[in-house]
């Protein structure tokens, strides 16, 4: 499971080397996107920019980040790309100039009418330079800048127009705007400086390490412009629908020391491993969580059950993007590179491992394999999201039911295929108990798309 992006942005009243404070802002979202990374800086109403193929460390450097100039605005992402594929055209931020000045847009989730959107573009004579739906929006913003007195107004038209998952960091040449589209399907935040500078990220814990607080999340549909005269909420768009935010924010896209909406991922994820305790408790002699976004999962059972939490799994952090894969010949396991079993703590004893999600079964599958040879007497793997049965159309790259494995076998069939003792799922009702109502999307789950 991957997601689509990172988004973060920083507006200051005074021109300062605002590139590293959008580095720091990406390094911290680089869980939302290996696949590419970019920052644009507004500088005296011109944009500069840098932007590669790779992840945020090896996209900029010292001297890479000194080359931008100061501003007073700079916005920068981090990709995973699940519409138009990896090619260095589709690394954003994306930038586009007209004669009402300059434009660079930065955007996380997945329009669901975008190929639509596309073709009616490109008939009205719209000549499209990359593969990604975010041109599309960024068209559409221009077009309707064209006529429209300000950028707001303008991105308030496109919003009629666009369908589906949208959280947008613009800078135009005198404005830095957020917003969050109707649904609220993707997460999206600010925060301030000690210095007063005004900071928008994906995550809250991209403020923090861009050494801002947060002051809020932005509510679903709603555009926030920054310039001289502070922050203007614009609510036209708000209300309108019903909220609905993607529930595997909280159960593995998020980083766990996040808030969003108000509600701790950290704690979210306690809670999963909570329920799953209560639902469908084994007799077992440790907990264990699949690194990272299971670990979280496993204290909630372990506090739930009473059953000893155990580091049973440790991960290799220096492994990225570039690790090369072994060839087909004499072929290495890359599970067993970027995963190490730790004897001592699951040699002899029966084991309940926890994992955030399983979608194809490969991976959970080498895992549970690697257990067993470090001497595990049992493997019972809970997982803390129901089974996945649909593909998605809001940003992540479920895209049909093909490799779904939950959709061609059984629950006892997936146990035997991934060499478990026993397996069991999240309880779909009991998502509810994470955000405390049914104002979430889990179309990956049960079918219900808006």
């Amino acid at each position: 499971m991957k997601e689509k992006c990172g988004v973060f942005g920083i507006k200051s009243k005074a021109e300062k080397p605002l590139a590293h404070a959008v580095y720091y802002g990406l390094y911290a979202l680089q869980h939302r996107g290996q696949e590419s990374a970019g920052i644009v800086v507004n500088h005296d109403r011109e944009l500069f920019s840098h932007k590669d193929l790779g992840l945020v460390s090896e996209v900029f450097s010292k001297e890479t980040l000194e080359k931008l100039p100061k501003g007073n605005i700079a916005i920068g992402h981090v990709r995973y790309g699940t519409t138009g594929g990896t090619l260095r055209i589709n690394c954003q931020p994306i930038e586009v100039h007209h004669h009402k000045g300059n434009l660079a847009l930065a955007h996380n989730g997945n329009l669901s009418n975008a190929v639509k959107l596309r073709k009616e573009l490109e008939e009205s004579g719209a000549i499209f330079h990359t593969t990604s739906d975010t041109e599309v929006i960024a068209y559409l913003i221009t077009r309707h800048r064209l006529k429209e007195k300000s950028i707001e107004d303008a991105v308030s038209k496109a919003m009629y127009d666009i369908e589906g998952a949208y959280s947008l960091v613009i800078t135009s040449p005198a404005k830095m705007m957020a917003v969050r589209d109707p649904y609220g399907f993707r997460p999206l935040c600010y925060g301030v400086t000690s210095d007063g500078d005004h900071v928008i990220a994906s995550e809250s814990c991209a403020l923090y390490a861009a050494g801002a607080e947060w002051v809020r999340d932005l509510e679903p549909g709603e555009i926030l412009v920054f310039d001289e005269k502070g922050v203007t909420s614009r609510k036209e768009h708000c209300g309108k629908v019903s909220k609905r935010i993607c529930i595997f924010e909280y159960i593995y896209f998020a980083r766990p020391d996040s808030r969003i909406d108000g509600i701790s991922v950290h704690g979210s994820r306690l809670k999963l491993g909570t329920l799953l305790a209560k639902s469908s408790p084994v007799d077992a002699d440790v907990v264990i969580g699949v690194p990272d976004s299971g670990l979280d999962a496993a204290l909630g059972y372990s506090k739930e059950s009473g059953i000893p939490y155990g580091i049973g799994l440790i991960k290799n952090k220096y492994i990225g993007r570039t690790f090369i894969s072994p060839g087909q010949e004499n072929r290495l396991d890359k599970v067993r590179i970027k995963l190490s079993p730790v004897r001592s703590e699951v040699e002899g004893r029966r084991v309940v491992l926890i994992d955030d999600s399983i979608v194809r079964g490969t991976t959970i599958g080498q895992i549970v394999r690697m257990l067993k040879e470090a001497g595990a007497k049992e493997v019972h793997v809970k997982s803390s999201a129901p089974p996945f049965l649909h593909p998605c159309f809001y940003g992540t790259d479920i895209d049909s039911e093909e490799n779904l494995i939950a959709c061609h076998y059984s629950v006892d069939e997936i146990c035997k295929m991934i060499g478990a003792d026993s397996l069991s799922y999240l309880r779909l009702d009991d998502l509810k108990e994470i955000t405390g109502d049914n104002n979430f999307c889990a179309a990956c789950f049960d079918g219900v798309y808006l």
